[in-house]
């Protein structure tokens, strides 16, 4: 009992002594100095290697768009067969959510990357071959769980390879690499066939499997299992070999002892008290972002350009470079701007774009300005696509890679992973029904769940910006 109150004492003090905290943060001499000497191009090449699982990642959930007439030609698959074929990728992830965090943690986050690689490139090889339905959904359940795998193994891998004044930035291009996967499926799946679109989706895969043989593992990773000499390597090799990297290890070291004192946390030790603000803030993003309804308005898309008077493919050209766009200017920003604003500026512009959307089928139903309801209804589809991609697309992920401690990481960030596609499936299967009932009132309801997460982000979410990922811990737990 005594050692037990020991433990529990201790976790109620800050991981690190506060004092030291603050200096860290204002960036004494002794830490601009060293960062003069830090090299951080292993951080960009380790980044760009990753990040090739999150194109892999943007490959598979673009794969189904521009295919459907043609796999249903080719097979003759009837709608509810391309159905089935369609959502049976998110599925797949959510099975790859909820095993990614025990494999991460067990065989590494370089480890959980190829084992992801493999069942993405077997996936990819049997809708490539696949002569029926059977090899096709199989081959997508296979994609699938590749892509939730890559969805919480890449951005953990990455902030924790990255220092804190890199790390919201190089965290992002996680997503902007989702996006750009996502926007080529669309754009060459209009000149490729199904099945050669499907060995494209190879190639990211093959990059990243090679890749990282050259590349080190987590330093944290490490140091949490005991590997003191690689931990070391790793760390001086990702910070450049003249950079002091003494005061660095030194802190990483002393919150693994600290963490090592703890119990092995299951999924149910997550809503202990010492972590449910983690498992508050984490999952309660993703809970956010996908049932602020982003994969209904983007089932809708398409349908919405039509009714303006786009042509289709135009119209998700437009929608895919702007995703592009604005996600590549978030990632130039996020650590300048923080994270919390970002999450702000984007839910405020979710609101506005569904209340535009939900106003032009307001006005469609009565027939009353029917002439302007066009280009209401694209205004509002561009601004809300533009707003996710600014912050709610890629910054839930880079805090829910921040806010968990070590210990609790890896089932944490499965929790949260799960939450999200099961958010993903949710929405994609209630979208039509929601219409069916009310369409101005689908997007009504799409911006009351937006303005919630408004406030949610207000009184619960902390800025992260220019802390280390042991320095956040012990602002949490201070």
């Amino acid at each position: 009992m005594a050692v037990k109150e020991d433990v529990q004492e201790n976790i109620r003090e800050p991981l690190m002594p506060i004092e030291n905290i603050l200096d860290r943060e204002d960036g004494g001499a002794g830490d601009q100095a060293n960062n003069k000497k830090v090299n951080p191009c292993m951080v960009y090449f380790s980044t760009l290697i990753a990040v090739c699982g999150s194109y892999a990642f943007g490959s598979c959930a673009g794969y189904s768009s521009p295919t459907q007439s043609a796999i249903r030609e080719d097979i003759a698959l009837s709608l509810a067969e391309y159905s089935v074929f369609g959502s049976i990728l998110t599925f797949g992830a959510m099975i790859g959510a909820i095993t990614s965090g025990p494999i991460a943690d067990y065989i590494g986050r370089k480890g959980a990357m190829r084992v992801s690689s493999v069942f993405c490139v077997a996936g990819w090889l049997a809708i490539y071959f696949a002569e029926g339905v059977w090899p096709l959904d199989i081959g997508r359940l296979a994609t699938g769980y590749g892509m939730g795998v890559f969805s919480y193994v890449v951005p953990v891998f990455i902030a924790e390879i990255a220092p804190k004044n890199l790390r919201g930035a190089l965290t992002t291009a996680n997503q902007l690499m989702i996006c750009a996967g996502v926007s080529v499926a669309f754009i060459i799946g209009t000149v490729l066939t199904w099945r050669a679109l499907a060995l494209t989706g190879i190639i990211p895969c093959a990059i990243l499997f090679l890749g990282l043989f050259f590349i080190p593992e987590s330093p944290r990773w490490l140091a949490k299992t005991g590997k003191e000499k690689e931990f070391e390597a790793a760390l001086q090799k990702l910070r450049g070999k003249d950079a002091d990297i003494t005061h660095e290890a030194a802190e990483i070291q002393d919150y693994i002892e600290t963490l090592e004192r703890l119990p092995k946390a299951g999924m149910l030790d997550l809503f202990q008290r010492r972590y449910l603000r983690s498992v508050t803030i984490g999952v309660g993003l993703m809970v956010f972002q996908q049932f602020g309804g982003i994969n209904g308005i983007c089932f809708y898309t398409s349908t919405i350009f039509e009714s303006a008077g786009f042509s289709s493919s135009v119209g998700t050209i437009i929608y895919a470079i702007l995703q592009v766009v604005v996600t590549g200017l978030n990632t130039i920003v996020i650590d300048r701007a923080g994270r919390k604003p970002l999450l702000l500026v984007s839910a405020t512009g979710l609101v506005l774009g569904c209340l535009l959307v939900g106003v032009s089928f307001f006005l469609k139903d009565h027939e009353l300005g029917l002439e302007s309801v066009p280009a209401l209804a694209v205004t509002g589809i561009l601004l809300y696509i533009a707003a996710f991609s600014a912050g709610m697309g890629a910054v839930p992920w880079v805090v829910m890679s921040e806010i968990f401690p070590i210990n609790i990481k890896g089932v944490g960030g499965s929790l949260a992973t799960l939450v999200n596609w099961f958010g993903a499936w949710l929405v994609s299967y209630t979208f039509n029904f929601l219409m069916t009932w009310s369409s101005y009132g689908t997007f009504i309801l799409y911006a009351a769940i937006n303005a919630l997460g408004i406030l949610f982000m207000i009184i619960v979410v902390p800025e992260t910006k220019g802390r280390t990922l042991e320095q956040i811990q012990a602002a949490i737990n201070a």
